[in-house]
């Protein structure tokens, strides 16, 4: 018998070998949930098929509240105490020290910490439910019994960027989904001649961190916010540039649609391909419908003068505002307005600043709930107002001396309207400062929950899968949805 000159394995060797095998095999597995997607469905008993993402109509988990989300964010962070949440004992200790360790803030520098700033507005209650509200927001004040006052929110992170990331993705980092993302991954849109998820910016700026505040992240690209230009035409060379016969206009898509398959197949698993082409078709389904959605020249006048479109102090928002409702009339799931850079970041002047900011916002926002309800949508639209923390009850000590507060993220006030909210409430306490949360507190991630609870989804089965892990917008740590506040 003929032996190899190659020196036998030994049991040794084997067990030494394996593994690179289960390295592989695991490698291998991952590879294969980056191809075929979060999750992967039998196209027949031995083989897989990719997963498909796209836009079209999804059943929710249960029976939704809301169908659409209207999201005005205010960035910079709005100070509490100040617009909606009235404190008595801080207004008595204006220009006193504060009482406390200062560390208890929250603040990095403690030696930029001055003295209690009392409430810089007078308040009043307002409708049936007698709900608080300063009287820098008059026309927010006359639709009182639609709000649900979170007035217990807190977050992770006193500075913007971190802030920003965790109110729009529940996570303190770039590079996840916004919560709009998740709404249209898990929900798909109505409406397939619009985008699911719409972005109006400021004709001022863009805000802080940029397009990273409605990023699809690691979800499919086909997600991702799109965003409308502020002032001109909305969305450039949406018309076509000569007119040509039906026939032939749909003859010529046909055609690149199927050589898009074409170039499809020869490339499979390519999400960022899929949602290339799928912007393209979008944009093309675009030019008979869109036209039509972001034309505010049909609107009445009465229409307009609600939304204070043609006054200078409320026209840029209240077009906005006016869109929005359009929009969402139409079939799009989500829409988010953006101001600039940080405009209610008050570090000084937080009198003359929030007054600047009321008077650009107050009227178009209460003309939205307005003409929501009158047209019936408000039943079916969840509308939230807020930023990404709050205020100090602290003065920040400057050398001009400006009575302005420093960011707060132990506690702030968001409200929701509409899409099964309870209306005239207010939810949750804080302390005598209007500092911290003592009662009922509301977590970015409880928020989150909440609303995706109102539009059906359920959060923890909202899931994506990731290098075998299933991430989810609100994270590992369950949270609680704050039914209390729903109708």
């Amino acid at each position: 018998m003929k032996h190899s000159s190659e020196p036998l394995q030994t049991r040794r060797d084997f067990f030494a070998r394996t593994s690179d095998g289960i390295m592989g095999a695991a490698l291998t597995h991952l590879f294969c949930q980056d191809f075929f997607g979060g999750t992967q469905a039998l196209a027949s008993e031995s083989e897989h098929a990719p997963q498909q993402y796209d836009l079209k109509p999804k059943e929710p988990h249960h029976p939704p509240k809301a169908t659409s989300v209207i999201h005005l964010f205010m960035n910079g962070g709005p100070s509490q105490m100040d617009l909606f949440d009235p404190k008595p004992v801080l207004d008595k200790m204006d220009g006193k020290p504060y009482p406390g360790n200062i560390e208890d803030l929250g603040n990095s520098n403690t030696s930029s910490i001055g003295e209690m700033l009392g409430g810089q507005y007078k308040f009043a209650r307002h409708g049936e439910s007698g709900m608080w509200m300063a009287d820098v927001l008059p026309e927010t004040a006359k639709m009182t019994d639609e709000l649900c006052l979170l007035n217990s929110m807190w977050t992770d992170h006193p500075n913007h960027d971190n802030a920003l990331y965790k109110i729009h993705s529940g996570r303190l980092f770039m590079g996840y989904p916004t919560f709009g993302s998740w709404t249209v991954y898990g929900l798909g849109t109505e409406n397939q001649n619009l985008p699911a998820y719409v972005v109006l910016t400021d004709p001022l700026g863009a805000p802080k961190n940029g397009t990273r505040n409605w990023t699809a992240g690691f979800l499919p690209p086909t997600y991702q916010g799109t965003r409308l230009r502020p002032t001109g035409s909305p969305i450039l060379n949406l018309k076509p540039q000569y007119e040509q016969p039906s026939a032939v206009t749909e003859s010529a898509q046909k055609l690149l649609n199927q050589l898009d398959e074409i170039h499809r197949k020869e490339r499979p698993y390519n999400p960022l391909l899929d949602a290339r082409i799928e912007s393209y078709s979008l944009a093309a389904r675009m030019q008979m419908s869109a036209t039509e959605a972001l034309d505010l020249s049909k609107e009445t006048k009465p229409t307009l003068e609600q939304y204070g479109i043609g006054e200078k102090a409320t026209d840029s928002y209240g077009r906005r505002c006016l869109l929005a409702r359009r929009l969402v009339e139409r079939g799009v799931r989500f829409v988010q307005i953006f101001l600039e850079e940080q405009p209610w970041d008050s570090h000084a002047d937080l009198n003359a600043n929030h007054r600047l900011m009321c008077e650009r916002t107050d009227k178009p926002v209460a003309g939205l709930l307005r003409d929501l309800k009158q047209r019936g949508l408000l039943n079916n639209t969840l509308v939230i107002w807020g930023g990404e923390f709050g205020r100090t009850p602290t003065t920040q000590k400057s050398s001009n001396g400006y009575s302005g507060r420093d960011h707060n993220m132990q506690a702030f006030t968001s409200w929701m309207a509409g899409g099964g909210v309870k209306g005239g409430t207010t939810y949750g306490v804080t302390d005598d400062f209007g500092h911290s949360v003592v009662e009922n507190p509301v977590s970015v991630h409880d928020f989150h929950a909440t609303i995706l609870h109102l539009l059906g989804l359920h959060h923890q089965k909202l899931h994506f899968t990731r290098s075998g892990l299933e991430e989810r917008l609100t994270g590992v740590k369950p949270p609680r949805v704050v039914k209390e506040i729903i109708s």
